[in-house]
């Protein structure tokens, strides 16, 4: 009579950690070699995909209009070298700055949203509304009527305007401290103060001169060139990879200040630097094309509601208001016939329809007054 012994189970063998799990719509991973550990959002992932081939397009097509219609395809070769010289000359020089122009404030206005929105915990707060681009304004036009430029020029003034609008924020909403609250609060009102100021400067100024400082404060891609984007094109090269490195520091900002530093984080060196970033963007941006309405506000809500995210997500902001300024652009130009409209007119009327539903709705949230 022989008996059959069972096998004695052995250790369990631990869940291979570099497997990928999927949890409420995010792909986490872990692997072994190299020690590095991440969070992937799919739908955020294809949303991004998707905003930079229309961005993309619309840049192609942005190129091609003009007094001279190109095709799609020469302008394509154009950009690699693979065109003939007077294409190549129409494309690099008389119409590439103008759709870089709409390219790179579109992302530098939406990126700069994004981190202020987050930093605020309010999907209110934008450039728009807490006087950062009316500080760049008023420096602007006191530069035009004036002649307070000293030398130097549109990007500087607009540079020093929102610093200088920023720093009065922070200053008077300082209080032990800053809170998101504080800082919208007293951002609208430094928003109206600079916005007074520009209507006297203005009611002051020649003619020539309100004009001229009238063509800049609505917003606009007329007649960009390489001066104006250059410092635009370097400001978004240094200030975008630091202002999406401290996305991971601000999620722990909306759990509230005394879990944040619970958790390690310094939220006062957050706040200033997330802040320094965000003014460096809407700065040079707006110094470039002038403040082009609503984009800072609408773009990081659009961005939040396509890909689903709790909170509005900078490179998806970026893209968006890429995709916005390119396309109010090119519906400025073609809207009516021999006359091409500044392209702050058509954000301010797709814009303002946003900025209501988002009054209405933090109305019923039981936190708009």
């Amino acid at each position: 009579m022989t008996t059959e012994l069972a096998p004695v189970p052995g250790p369990k063998k631990s869940a291979d950690r570099t497997a990928p799990r999927r949890t409420g719509g995010r792909v986490t991973f872990r692997l072994a070699v190299p020690p590095v550990s991440g969070l992937l959002r799919p739908r955020l992932l294809a949303v991004c995909l998707l905003l930079a081939a229309a961005a993309f397009l619309l840049f192609a097509v942005e190129t091609s209009v003009g007094d001279i219609p190109l095709p799609l395809g020469d302008v394509l070769g154009a950009l690699v070298g693979a065109s003939d010289p007077a294409t190549e000359l129409i494309v690099h020089e008389l119409r590439l700055p103008r759709a870089l122009a709409g390219l790179l404030v579109g992302v530098a206005f939406g990126v700069s949203g994004a981190l202020l929105q987050t930093l605020t915990r309010n999907p209110l707060a934008s450039p728009d509304m807490m006087g950062i681009t009316q500080g760049a304004g008023t420096a602007v036009v006191a530069g035009i009527v004036l002649g307070w430029d000293g030398g130097l020029s549109t990007q500087a003034l607009g540079l020093i305007g929102a610093l200088l609008a920023a720093l009065l924020v922070y200053v008077l909403a300082w209080k032990k401290g800053t809170s998101g609250y504080r800082i919208v609060l007293v951002g609208v009102g430094v928003a109206w103060i600079c916005t007074s100021a520009t209507d006297y400067l203005m009611a002051r100024g020649q003619r020539f001169q309100a004009q001229a400082a009238l063509g800049w404060l609505v917003g606009n891609l007329n007649g960009r060139t390489w001066e104006q984007i250059t410092p635009l094109l370097w400001a978004t090269v240094l200030l975008l990879p630091p202002a999406l490195l401290l996305g991971r520091l601000m999620r722990t900002l909306e759990l509230g200040d005394d879990v944040a530093r619970g958790l390690g984080t310094r939220v006062q060196t957050v706040r200033v630097a997330v802040l320094l970033a965000a003014v460096g963007l809407v700065a040079f941006g707006a110094a470039a094309a002038g403040p082009v309405a609503f984009v800072a506000l609408a773009a990081p809500q659009v961005a939040q509601r396509l890909a689903g995210t709790a909170f509005p997500p900078p490179v998806g902001a970026g893209l968006t208001g890429a995709v916005m300024v390119l396309g109010s652009d090119l519906v400025a130009r073609k809207l009516i016939t021999d006359t091409e409209l500044p392209v702050g007119i058509v954000t301010g009327v797709l814009g303002a329809p946003v900025l209501l539903w988002l009054l209405v709705r933090a109305n019923r949230a039981g936190s708009g007054g």
